[in-house]
């Protein structure tokens, strides 16, 4: 069975969210949902964490029949009024896109002096990407983004969309989630590892915010390979090159990096941005082919299944998702060891700092233990 015959039954990413968090990327300042009151419920309060505010026109059953039009211009105007926003966004829903609502008509007639990005988009898509491409198309016309950020985004859309067919959540029927490996067995596999010389790499390939966490991995691997005096046998490597992706999507590199200055960490090698995860991975296998073949294991946090297995055959991988329907796909793969962390996503919204991890304290815990046993 190819992938496009697949009928994934498990439940998938929704592209209306999908619109929602690229609205925030693009540092739009309200985002009006055009549909029931609980549609997408738990992703928009979680944005209002990240500094967007996400109002709903709250169509209820008058509104599936005779429509929610001058509900959405009511809605446009009071944003404006309350939030005195630079720009809107207005999304739709299954419910308003099912019974035709012309969004566009209602933001005529709201005309208001600022620029809106208006998503037109449902969640009956395959591929949540669709509603990342719909609100860059209308970005684009708004004039927000220019049409090489928008064809490279496309770009990395379409990879990140082969990526999950491939090796990811949409690369079979059914995967059962899983929690993965115990964090405190592979923080003593990573401690043994450092103590007997061997030489890693510690790779963060993460999806926008989650970086946040992620990099705290980095960290904590980091610091206690200078506490075994084992610190010059790591190579740190992460996507956080700041001068690419959209406005909020920079400004978490350049946090990150800033961070990993503060605690003394090299990152020797940048290996993309942070919306480049689906395409980093052919930069690493590039690298470890020419410069770090000799290299014994690797910490890979972030979407470590992005990351062609070429080349990365002859060591043992230690692996970190905040997917539960990942762990499978990556023990399949030749991952040896594959963690999940599974709050990740709600901690890593509204923050501007690096965030602990499950992994990262665990680590940090065990090795004071073994240096207790020592």
């Amino acid at each position: 069975m190819t992938a496009k015959e697949i009928s994934i039954i498990h439940p998938r990413p929704s592209s209306i969210v999908a619109a929602l968090y690229t609205l925030r990327d693009l540092n739009v300042d309200v985002a009006i949902l055009h549909g029931p009151p609980g549609c997408s419920f738990k992703h928009a309060r979680l944005l209002e964490e990240d500094g967007i505010h996400v109002v709903t026109t709250g169509l209820d059953e008058n509104g599936f029949v005779f429509g929610g039009h001058d509900r959405l211009v009511q809605l446009i105007n009071k944003s404006i009024e309350l939030f005195n926003p630079k720009v809107l966004g207005v999304v739709g829903t299954c419910a308003s896109m099912i019974i035709g609502e012309e969004m566009h008509e209602a933001v005529l007639e709201a005309n208001p002096d600022i620029p809106v990005i208006e998503v037109e988009v449902h969640a009956g898509y395959h591929n949540n990407t669709k509603g990342v491409i719909f609100a860059l198309e209308s970005a684009l016309d708004a004039g927000i983004i220019d049409h090489k950020e928008f064809e490279r985004q496309e770009h990395l859309l379409i990879k990140a969309t082969e990526v999950e067919k491939r090796f990811g959540a949409a690369s079979r029927e059914y995967l059962a989630p899983s929690r993965g490996d115990l964090k405190y067995k592979v923080a003593r596999r990573v401690i043994e590892l450092l103590k007997e010389g061997k030489k890693g790499l510690v790779i963060m390939n993460a999806k926008k915010e989650t970086g946040y966490m992620f990099a705290d991995i980095t960290l904590a691997v980091n610091e206690v390979a200078a506490a075994l005096g084992k610190k010059e046998n790591l190579v740190n490597m992460a996507n956080i090159d700041p001068e690419l992706g959209l406005p909020r999507v920079r400004q978490h590199a350049e946090y990150i990096m800033r961070d990993f200055k503060a605690h003394g960490v090299e990152i020797h090698e940048i290996i993309g941005g942070m919306d480049e995860y689906p395409i980093a991975g052919e930069k690493v296998s590039e690298l470890i082919k020419t410069k770090y073949s000799d290299y014994d294991f690797a910490v890979i946090t972030g979407v470590p299944h992005a990351i062609p297995m070429e080349n990365l055959q002859h060591m043992e991988l230690i692996s970190v998702t905040n997917g539960p329907r990942q762990v499978l796909p990556l023990k399949e793969m030749g991952h040896e060891h594959v963690m999940v962390e599974i709050d990740l996503h709600p901690k890593t919204l509204g923050v501007s700092e690096i965030v602990e991890s499950e992994f990262g304290a665990t680590l940090r815990e065990v090795a004071k233990e073994v240096a207790k046993e020592a």
